[in-house]
């Protein structure tokens, strides 16, 4: 999309190919728009995020604006909102409820500061309040001689639907005004004969997966987000079910006070007075003389805010604090000049899927991965994205050529959620997983009761690499220098073959490499000596056996002690024990039966890896023996890993999840959900201080038993 209009000569050398290419897509987007209209403001069942919304929705702006030829009168662009609802009576507002303009940098705020100062006497001050946008359903509130007379929402912000009996219940809402305070007495502030305030009703994100998890264990309609289920609660027929949801609003508008003795000119000073008042008014809005505090403000401090609150903001609103200004600098279209929303960068965003390629990972996993027109989401340009699996492929019905939303969210791997079909021209490709693996032409096959699709061919070099940067790994066998690039060089140049042979590399071969010089191959020799004593464990987890991870090779090689006697074992003996299961008994049996499989396996031996757990001390004289023990939050005085790896080397077991069986959870800071549960279950706790105390006291008692 083009952030300025180009010049008028630069249309003129479009083709008409090229102008019914554009008119088309403005069509296409209007439909898209006005079909999210309806299912945003009409059914209260929204299927895309607002990030998505408004990006589709600037598009639409920006082509009528650079081809006006094609802008209608009929256009979403010329509206405010959306159609009200049948079921309620109709409300016409005593002021147009406007939307906002958005802005989405830095840049964009200084652009509008700069309009501003264009449009204002010069020398004149500015000030500016600026709040939290709040991700909810608006609400007009009417008040006569200081009671509550009407509630509606916005509607298409001329008329809206009337929802008084529903605002009733919700608690925040004053029924009369103004509210007294602590002390029983009524403040001393002036009421307005005929007084409407706007504001959003929200709810909080606990509040709301409390709703949702108590539907999905009665069976019940669960909703997609809070905004969504506030909306629905208000539209309720039934005010009794309004009244059961855990609706909370913020006041953030003074539209309209008839018979006070003096005007209210400054937006702060309305928000103070509304305070007085009894309405609740969001604790962050704030205000500032000087614009470069509120740029400073809303990039840099705004996120964070969102990620502390404990409900849903999708951005900050600036406006200007003197309210006699308003008018003078007056309205574009259906946004007032004198306010505009700074959006945050969000975690989705609609781009292109310009073809689909097909990662072979170490295990052979055939992974689809979507290769996508580059669309900046939270900050980072994605041009590459997840797609799971053909079958997720064909229940999305995700097309090469389709616009999508893509989400990433923190430091997760990029996702294709869901295409757009509303947006399709014909032109679409439907995509199938290849027959023949893409690295080596084998046959791919896919196990009766899986989703996902295998290259069998254990000497693919697509799996070789990986299998070798996973087998050095610091989560298996911990070779320092040995990462992906290396791998890649070593696989590539004939090196490595297969696992073993990462043992038998030589310095006089590795010196030969390009950018290899003697240090680095004495470097990596030492550390791939060094590795040769790991535990058991590391190198069940380095054998790449599928489903095997961790967790699983540090249960195997406490139950088995051997890779000889981890061979052996059968599928029945095998699912037989805690945290196994017939699924991983399967692989485990069948990765053993591979002659390739069997010769890595003598090849590690002979270079001296070692294949068995040393020489054990008696179950009972270890001082954590036959106990497991869960952790949460964050530890002082050691990680995780190394608590975990602390437990197993005084005998007891570490899981990730609180059960029954569970012995202690231990707490570090800021702890998790395992906190609740444990207290539910009646799973002893212990601070990072008991649980050595509690080391102490079982290694005197062991002391005291063998004396």
């Amino acid at each position: 999309m083009s952030d300025a209009k180009q010049p008028a000569q630069s249309q003129n050398a479009e083709s008409a190919e090229d102008l019914e290419a554009i008119r088309k897509r403005i069509e296409a987007l209007r439909r898209a728009i006005e079909y999210h209209n309806y299912r945003y403001y009409v059914l209260d069942d929204p299927v895309i995020p607002d990030s998505v919304y408004d990006a589709l929705f600037r598009e639409l702006v920006e082509l009528e604006e650079k081809y006006p030829q094609f802008k209608t009168p009929d256009s979403p662009t010329q509206r405010v909102g959306g159609r009200p609802r049948e079921e309620f009576p109709k409300v016409r507002h005593p002021k147009p409820m406007l939307s906002l303009a958005n802005a989405f940098s830095a840049e964009e705020l200084w652009a509008w500061y700069r309009r501003l100062l264009k449009l204002v006497p010069p020398g004149t001050s500015l000030a500016f309040v600026v709040e939290p946008k709040i991700d909810g359903l608006t609400i007009v509130l009417h008040y006569r001689n200081g009671r509550f007379v009407l509630g509606a929402t916005r509607g298409d912000g001329i008329e809206g639907e009337d929802v008084t009996p529903n605002l009733r219940t919700i608690k925040q809402i004053p029924l009369r005004i103004p509210v007294p305070t602590q002390d029983g007495k009524l403040p001393d502030v002036e009421v307005p004969s005929y007084l409407v305030v706007r504001g959003e009703a929200y709810v909080r994100r606990a509040d709301f997966e409390k709703f949702n998890e108590e539907q999905r264990r009665i069976g019940g309609r669960t909703f997609a987000n809070p905004r969504n289920f506030a909306a629905g609660s208000i539209r309720q027929l039934d005010p009794n079910v309004t009244a059961q949801r855990p609706l909370r609003v913020w006041i953030y508008f003074l539209v309209l006070a008839e018979g006070l003795k003096r005007p209210i000119t400054s937006h702060w000073e309305a928000l103070q007075y509304l305070k007085t008042l009894g309405f609740p008014i969001n604790p962050h809005n704030k205000r500032f003389e000087d614009f470069a505090q509120v740029v400073d403000y809303c990039v840099k401090e705004g996120p964070e805010l969102r990620r502390r609150l404990d409900y849903d903001i999708d951005g900050l609103v600036i406006k200007v604090d003197n309210m006699d200004l308003w008018d003078q600098l007056g309205y574009v279209g259906k946004d007032p000049r004198w306010a505009i929303a700074y959006k945050f960068s969000s975690e989705e965003a609609v781009t292109i899927l310009l073809d689909i390629e097909v990662h072979v990972g170490r295990t052979g996993v055939l992974t689809p991965v979507a290769v996508l027109k580059p669309v900046e989401i939270g900050g980072v340009i994605v041009s590459r994205a997840t797609l799971h699996n053909e079958d997720y492929i064909i229940e999305k019905d995700i097309r090469i050529g389709d616009h999508v939303i893509v989400r990433r969210a923190g430091e997760v791997i990029p996702q294709v959620v869901r295409p757009l079909p509303e947006l399709r021209t014909g032109d679409e490709r439907i995509w199938r997983m290849p027959k023949r693996c893409p690295v080596c032409g084998a046959e791919v096959i896919r196990p009766e009761g899986e989703v996902a699709y295998y290259c069998p061919n254990s000497s693919c070099p697509a799996q070789l690499i990986r299998s070798v940067q996973w087998f050095a790994s610091k989560q298996a066998m911990d070779i320092e220098g040995l990462g992906i690039k290396v791998a890649e060089q070593l696989v590539q140049e004939g090196l490595v073959k297969d696992l073993a042979d990462i043992y038998y590399l030589r310095k006089e071969d590795l010196v030969r490499l390009p950018g290899w010089g003697e240090k680095k191959a004495e470097n990596l020799l030492r550390a791939i000596e060094e590795s040769k004593q790991r535990p058991l464990w590391r190198l069940i987890t380095g054998l790449g056996i599928k489903f095997v991870g961790q967790v699983t090779a540090q249960i195997l090689a406490r139950r088995y002690k051997s890779i000889d006697a981890l061979a052996r074992a059968t599928e029945a003996e095998l699912a037989a024990i805690e945290g196994i299961g017939p699924k991983i008994a399967q692989s485990i049996v069948v990765w053993f039966r591979q002659e390739q499989n069997k010769k890595v396996l003598e090849k590690l031996r002979r270079a001296g890896v070692r294949m068995a757990e040393e020489q054990e001390e008696e179950e009972g004289a270890k001082p954590l023996a036959g106990l497991t023990f869960v952790i949460t939050g964050a530890l002082s005085s050691m990680t995780r890993e190394e608590a975990k790896n602390l437990i197993e080397s005084l005998g007891g077991r570490v899981t990730n999840s609180v059960s029954r069986k569970t012995d202690y959870l231990i707490v570090g800071e800021n702890p998790g959900s395992k906190l609740q549960k444990a207290q539910a279950l009646g799973v002893p706790t212990l601070s990072e201080e008991e649980f050595f105390r509690l080391i102490e006291e079982r290694k005197r008692a062991l002391e005291a038993r063998s004396s």
